[in-house]
């Protein structure tokens, strides 16, 4: 956190436009691939410079230009001069910390989301921000990672499966927002497998561990929920877009995309109740728990309370304590404290204190 408030800083007195990378460099090149297809055809390209991506504009073809890679910000400013993507979008690429969000420019449109999935790591739930440009007859999209969920929206388009091939790049753009909100149900039914684990563990043996996982799962929905909240703003808004860029019939795909985000936010809240639930669970039986062992130590305490008195009488160091030279002295104490101690005990049985 601390690195990226250094990053915003440098912004700090810049005109709009002004192209500075805020977040970590996640690959060691910046690289840039074309797909380019239409019904009968399709080529599948590694681009060398960012000016090799000029011929493919404008023909009768839909053009995916894939970025991967956000540090270089020289090849960014190539790109946006070789298809002329406004300043304004590229500084909004650059900065990985955007809320998914849409922009209507009149020729182009612009839109930022979240991918998330699973770390290979730790496990954790992994954000990485995905940045779309769209364009008459080209889609262009940015990436901070190799690697993405968009491997069958590929094969769909190499293969001809489906109307992908038939349809133009708004379809495309569709294509890729539906795979990045699928990928998050993925992610959900992890979570939500992990919390009835929990829950669970909390009613047979809850142990800190148990509650450290609860908080770190706690910690992952309120971050889903602050990715998809306003994503199904931004799918919204692209339904209602009056963009000759968007087709009229995308319209009840995009309305299925809102339905997945409601479904999506619908689990994360629930995930977030159950995860509420499972925490008090778990705060209530360490309490009992607590209380149970401050019972049966109230207990040895009120008991010994009498025989330390008992102790503490004999153990007086008076000349005229007629039991001190009694014969039977020593054993008659004895079978005092016992059976007062033994009286307290079951007294306390018969209450059920104990």
């Amino acid at each position: 956190m601390t690195k990226l408030m250094k990053q915003h800083s440098k912004k700090s007195g810049l005109p709009p436009g002004s192209l500075v990378f805020v977040g970590d460099q996640r690959v060691e090149t910046a690289t840039i691939t074309v797909i380019d297809y239409n019904e009968a055809d399709i080529r599948e390209t590694a681009i060398e410079t960012p000016d090799d991506c000029r011929p493919y504009i404008g023909q009768k073809t839909v053009t995916w230009i894939n970025v991967t890679g956000l540090h270089d910000i020289a090849l960014l400013a190539q790109l946006g001069n070789a298809l002329h993507i406004d300043f304004l979008i590229l500084e909004d690429v650059l900065n990985t910390g955007q809320r998914p969000r849409f922009e209507d420019y009149g020729d182009s449109i612009f839109c930022v989301v979240k991918m998330l999935y699973r770390g290979n790591g730790d496990g954790e739930v992994v954000s990485e921000q995905v940045s779309m440009v769209l364009g008459r007859g080209y889609l262009v999209t940015f990436q901070e990672l190799e690697g993405d969920v968009f491997d069958m929206i590929r094969e769909r388009i190499r293969t001809g499966q489906g109307r992908i091939r038939t349809m133009g790049c708004d379809y495309l753009a569709y294509a890729l927002l539906d795979a990045i909100v699928d990928n998050y149900f993925i992610v959900i039914e992890d979570i939500g497998d992990k919390i009835e684990r929990l829950q669970d563990a909390v009613l047979e043996h809850p142990q800190p561990e148990t509650m450290q996982a609860m908080h770190q799962l706690r910690r992952e929905t309120i971050f889903m929920r602050k990715h998809v909240w306003p994503l199904r703003e931004l799918v919204s808004s692209l339904g209602k877009s009056e963009s000759s860029l968007i087709s009229k019939d995308l319209g009840p795909y995009l309305r299925d995309i809102h339905e997945h985000t409601f479904q999506v936010l619908d689990a994360v809240e629930a995930w977030r109740e159950m995860l509420s639930g499972a925490m008090e669970i778990y705060m209530t039986r360490a309490g009992n728990r607590m209380n149970e062992v401050m019972k049966v130590l109230t207990v040895i305490a009120t008991i010994f309370i009498p025989l330390t008195f008992i102790a503490g009488i004999y153990g007086m160091n008076f000349e005229n304590m007629p039991e001190l030279k009694w014969r039977l002295g020593y054993a008659a104490v004895w079978g005092v404290m016992l059976c007062v101690g033994l009286g307290m005990a079951i007294f306390f049985k018969r209450k059920r204190w104990w």
